[in-house]
């Protein structure tokens, strides 16, 4: 039997919370940034810094001091049990580290709650633009005091779509064949290099549509699981490439709900 999610009074608390965590590791980051990069090979094309063990830590430090009983998935490798109750932070404390290690000003910190893998809250902030993203799905979802909306674009050809490709050669070359239809289809395709900020700017109504795999060497859950609450909490859909209920490992599709029926045409092609 899954459990009852948090009541609202108990998630508002755990976003302020959370809230308070991502702007300390936004400051870490920044500061980090001034500073010069220290850069190690995580994997083919994947990189780490001292800025995301740092931030790392400082999250899961505010995150533990007032939930000592919840789980934390973090992508510096994290993993905490919890007391069994299904409540799970989800953190990715530099989403957007190739962007980082460029000096390329577009990455964020990335902080989500779930209940039994549902994504119930988020948070990604944008230190560089010091833009902050919050949901609570079934309450809303907000830019700062301003509440979000997802887009009201009808059709693909009005669509401005974002995407991200996966490291393995394989994989990229689906991901390619992809978004070479969806671009023949949309108004644009844009690749900015962070899927939580995508993910953001689906919920702002900025982006009509995202996708991209997970699992393997594609999206991990730290990558989305913030985002997926803040489409959900802001009126958009979320799904795989055939439209059942996302999983990790699966092509995540995120939009505004409208275009969604003619992405999955496209996306599910391949999937």
């Amino acid at each position: 039997m899954t459990p009852d999610p948090p009541a609202p009074a108990k998630l508002r608390h755990a976003l302020a919370v959370a809230v308070d965590a991502a702007r300390r590791a936004g400051a870490l980051l920044l500061a980090a940034r001034d500073r010069g990069v220290r850069v190690r090979d995580k994997g083919a094309r994947d990189l780490v810094t001292e800025a995301d063990e740092a931030s790392q830590a400082c999250i899961v430090e505010v995150l533990q001091a007032a939930f000592p009983h919840h789980a934390v998935l973090g992508e510096e490798g994290l993993s905490t049990a919890g007391d069994g109750s299904g409540l799970r932070w989800v953190v990715d404390p530099l989403d957007g580290t190739t962007n980082f290690v460029h000096g390329l000003p577009h990455f964020a910190v990335s902080i989500g709650l779930e209940v039994d893998d549902t994504p119930v809250l988020g948070v990604v902030y944008d230190p560089c633009k010091d833009e902050l993203f919050t949901a609570i799905v079934g309450l809303g979802a907000w830019v700062g005091d301003r509440s979000l909306r997802v887009s009201s674009a009808a059709t693909l050809d009005t669509a401005l779509v974002c995407t991200g490709f996966p490291t393995d050669p394989a994989a990229r070359a689906v991901a390619f064949a992809r978004a070479a239809r969806v671009l023949q289809a949309a108004r644009g395709l844009r690749r900015t290099g962070s899927a939580a900020l995508d993910l953001a700017y689906v919920a702002a109504g900025r982006f009509d549509l995202f996708f991209e795999p997970s699992g393997g060497s594609g999206l991990g859950p730290w990558d989305v699981v913030a985002g997926i609450a803040l489409v959900q909490a802001a009126g958009g859909r979320v799904s795989d490439a055939h439209g059942a209920a996302f999983r990790q490992g699966a092509t995540l599709v995120a939009s505004n709900g409208a275009v969604h029926p003619a992405a999955l045409d496209l996306l599910a092609v391949d999937a």
